[in-house]
């Protein structure tokens, strides 16, 4: 679908994208490390649903609030339609950028809110949705109608080389379709939800997700947002691929903001049973995924990871006193390269998905060229 086609709007689930079948960064024969689960992606852990809303209107001259629109919500719903607080916790990497919720994340430990992504000008009205969805859909633990009270995760990266990211385009609505339409099984990658508008190394991106099995049969899933990076830093299966792709560059002019792009957002899910400090340590790691793709954390950069565990928190006969099963930290390690290799592997998928794209004022930013990539990568893909 060419994002130049103007005037017309699309408002589009994960169901309806059908994107999920295009061609991965494994289906390209890219070398990559780690065993995947079925789907390769962070629904593979059981009950995490996604869903997005994707903007795409209008070409041409920017008329800020009137477009072009490229941009969008992705939700993640990490224990489906199910209010069920979750160990989780957070780190970043460099910190130009937000993700709302976290200080009750820190205090409390656990995450009770969905996972909302979207554009850097959005988060207000994404975070006021949130609410209105959790009130509308009763999601919360909570009879009452004032007893309860929510603290939505919001994060953002930057869109406005594509969008009209003045313009306020993120609606209520845009929020409850990306929440109700969010799902497991296949998730639709690149050119999406809060994905639609982003730019990573120079090229067109967006939302990228993958997973990994361990040996001990834990799962482990990444989705990213993924709009940071220079061209000459991109490395892919080793390759400084950045190097000899010199073209293909960004049509928009030298004036405008930012134009490297430089933030990136990471969610990590596991059935494993970690304690919060141990979700920190998987936090902490994500950075070494993105240094494997030329990553670096810039000054105007907003990167920012949140991790969350699944595994079910027991009741006890002692209605104040839960029972709790924490991996231990002898295991860890091959949650810590899972980790890495996950959160490599969605940024490659975010790159290989997304298709090129026109926004404002006719600026371009063109797909990573798979085939020239591939013949860089050599026959061993080294």
């Amino acid at each position: 679908m060419k994002s130049w086609i103007g005037y017309i709007t699309l408002i589009l689930s994960t169901a309806q994208l059908g994107l999920a079948d295009s061609k991965r960064a494994r289906d390209w024969g890219i070398p990559l490390e780690g065993a995947p689960g079925e789907l390769n992606a962070i629904t593979d852990v059981a009950g995490v649903e996604v869903g997005h809303s994707t903007i795409i209107r209008g070409s041409g001259r920017l008329r800020i609030g009137n477009g072009p629109v490229r941009t969008g919500v992705t939700a993640i719903l990490p224990t489906g339609r199910d209010y069920r607080p979750v160990f989780a916790s957070h780190a970043s990497l460099n910190g130009n950028g937000e993700l709302t919720g976290t200080a009750w994340i820190d205090e409390s430990g656990f995450l009770e809110e969905p996972i909302l992504l979207t554009n850097t000008h959005s988060v207000g009205a994404v975070y006021e949705a949130s609410i209105q969805w959790r009130r509308a859909r009763n999601f919360h633990n909570s009879s009452s109608e004032t007893g309860w009270a929510s603290l939505p995760v919001v994060g953002e990266t930057w869109d406005g080389r594509l969008n009209d990211i003045h313009g306020h385009h993120v609606k209520r609505k845009h929020v409850f379709e990306a929440l109700d339409g969010a799902q497991n099984g296949p998730v639709a990658e690149g050119n999406v939800g809060g994905g639609t508008g982003m730019v990573c190394h120079r090229f067109k991106s967006g939302i990228g997700t993958a997973s990994r099995i361990t040996d001990g049969g834990y799962t482990l899933g990444a989705l990213v947002q993924a709009n940071y990076g220079r061209r000459e830093d991109l490395n892919i299966a080793g390759v400084r691929v950045g190097l000899q792709l010199t073209d293909l560059m960004p049509e928009y002019p030298r004036s405008t903001t930012s134009t490297e792009g430089n933030s990136i957002l990471v969610v990590i899910a596991t059935d494993a049973p970690l304690l919060p400090h141990q979700l920190k340590r998987l936090c902490q790691r994500v950075p070494l995924g993105i240094g494997r793709t030329g990553g670096y954390g810039a000054n105007s950069s907003g990167d920012f990871f949140l991790a969350f565990s699944t595994a079910e928190i027991a009741e006890t006969e002692d209605e104040e006193l839960k029972r709790v099963t924490m991996l231990s930290n002898d295991s860890i390690d091959r949650l810590f390269l899972a980790t890495v290799q996950a959160t490599e592997e969605a940024i490659l998928n975010a790159l290989v998905a997304a298709e090129t794209m026109e926004g404002i004022n006719g600026n371009v930013v063109h797909a990573l060229p798979m085939e020239r990539v591939m013949g860089m990568l050599g026959g061993d893909g080294r």
